[in-house]
C-alpha cells in the first residue's frame, strides 16, 4: 500500500471523535452478543433499518440464553420483515450452540466465531474489534467502497482477487491501538459521506489521499457486477378463510424462500380446496409483484370463504390464524400485505 497506515487511521479516528456514531443501541452495554446480533441484522441491510428491529429483539431475547430457549417461530417473529430469513435461522442454532457447547460465552477468536452458523470473516473481526479491541480488519460494504475508492482498486468485490486485493488494504491500514473505535469509524464513513451515491468528498478525511478522488472516477468504485434483467415468476396463493376469519397458513422448509415461515399455500391451476372444507364464496384478488434480490414473484391471490365441516384441515404443516395473531408468527412481506388487506 502506497500510504503509510498510522497516518490514515490518525485522520479517520480523529474525524471519528467529532463526528463518528456513538449513541447506537448495541454500542451501549456493548457485549458479545449484542454487537453479533447486530452484526448479523446489519448484513445487507442499513442501520436505520435495523435498529426497531433490534431493540425489539433484545426486549423479546435479551441474552443468549433466551434466545437458545426460543423456538423457531418465535425468533423468526421477531424477524420478520427484516429479510434474507437465513440469518435468523442461523442466530438460533449459533445461540444453541453457544450455551451447549460454550456455557453461553462467545468463542474469542476469529477460528471459534466463524465455526459457529452464520459468521463470516468480516463478522468474527468486527465482534472481536468492537467488543475486545483486538486488532482484527473487517470489510464489509461499507468499508469495501471506502478502501476501493481510496485505493483505486477495479473490479467488482465478489471476485477473488479483488476481495483479495480490498482485504490486503483493509490488513494494512487497521491501527494496533483503538481498533474499536477505527473499526467502528469505517463502518462510519462508508454510511455517512462515501456513499454509493453523491458521496460528501468535501468532508471525507481521507480526500487528500483517495485517488478515485484525484482521478475523478469516484463512480468507478467499487466495480459493479454485470446484472442481467431479473428473471420474472409466478404463483398463486390460496387464502382460505374460515367463517369466524380465521386464514390457513402453512409453515414453509427451512430451505428456500421464506425459509421456516408461515406462508399461504402455493398452487398452480385450480385452486385445490383441502377436505374438510366447504366452500361457499372466491374471488380472484388483485395480483402483485414482491422483488427478491435475484428475482421478481408475481402474486395472484385466490381468496376462497367457507365453513370448516372437520375439526381441522388435514396438514399437519399448516394452522389457522387470526389476523390479530399475526405478529406472533413469523410470516413474509406479502403475507402481511394480504392480510392488512382483506381486513
Amino acid at each position: 500500500m502506497t500510504y503509510a497506515a498510522p497516518a490514515i487511521a490518525d485522520r479517520v479516528l480523529r474525524w471519528f471523535d467529532v463526528h463518528g456514531r456513538k449513541d447506537l443501541p448495541w454500542q451501549h452495554d456493548k457485549t458479545h452478543y449484542r454487537v453479533w446480533v447486530s452484526e448479523i441484522m446489519l448484513q445487507q441491510t442499513q442501520v436505520a433499518s435495523v435498529i426497531a428491529y433490534y431493540q425489539r429483539f433484545m426486549t423479546a431475547f435479551p441474552d443468549v440464553y433466551a434466545l437458545a430457549r426460543a423456538t423457531p417461530d418465535e425468533v423468526l417473529a421477531q424477524w420478520s420483515g427484516l429479510g434474507y430469513y437465513a440469518r435468523a435461522r442461523n442466530l438460533h442454532k449459533a445461540a444453541q450452540q453457544v450455551v451447549n457447547e460454550f456455557e453461553g460465552a462467545f468463542p474469542t477468536t476469529q477460528e471459534g466465531l466463524q465455526a459457529l452458523p452464520g459468521i463470516g470473516r468480516s463478522t468474527a473481526a468486527a465482534i472481536l474489534a468492537l467488543v475486545d479491541n483486538q486488532r482484527c480488519a473487517i470489510l464489509d460494504g461499507n468499508v469495501k467502497r471506502v478502501l476501493a475508492r481510496h485505493e483505486a482498486i477495479a473490479g467488482w468485490p465478489g471476485k477473488t482477487a479483488v476481495a483479495k486485493t480490498l482485504w490486503a488494504a483493509a490488513e494494512h491500514y487497521t491501527p494496533d491501538t483503538r481498533v474499536a473505535d477505527y473499526t467502528q469509524a469505517m463502518m462510519d464513513l462508508g454510511a455517512t459521506l462515501c456513499t454509493r451515491a453523491h458521496p460528501r468528498c468535501g468532508d471525507c478525511p481521507l480526500v487528500d489521499s483517495c485517488r478515485a478522488h484525484a482521478a475523478d472516477t469516484i463512480a468507478d468504485y467499487p466495480g459493479r457486477k454485470a446484472r442481467k434483467p431479473n428473471p420474472q415468476r409466478q404463483t398463486q396463493f390460496l387464502l382460505l378463510r374460515r367463517e369466524d376469519g380465521a386464514l390457513w397458513l402453512q409453515r414453509r422448509p427451512d430451505s428456500g424462500i421464506w425459509g421456516g415461515l408461515y406462508c399461504f399455500p402455493e398452487f398452480e391451476g385450480e385452486a385445490p380446496v383441502p377436505a374438510g372444507f366447504d366452500a361457499e364464496r372466491a374471488e380472484t384478488l388483485a395480483a402483485f409483484t414482491h422483488k427478491f434480490t435475484h428475482f421478481d414473484l408475481t402474486i395472484t391471490p385466490q381468496l376462497i370463504d367457507g365453513r370448516l365441516r372437520a375439526q381441522q384441515v388435514a396438514d399437519t404443516e399448516g394452522r389457522w390464524v387470526q389476523p390479530a395473531e399475526l405478529s406472533a408468527l413469523g410470516v413474509p412481506r406479502p403475507v402481511e400485505r394480504l392480510v392488512k388487506s382483506l381486513q
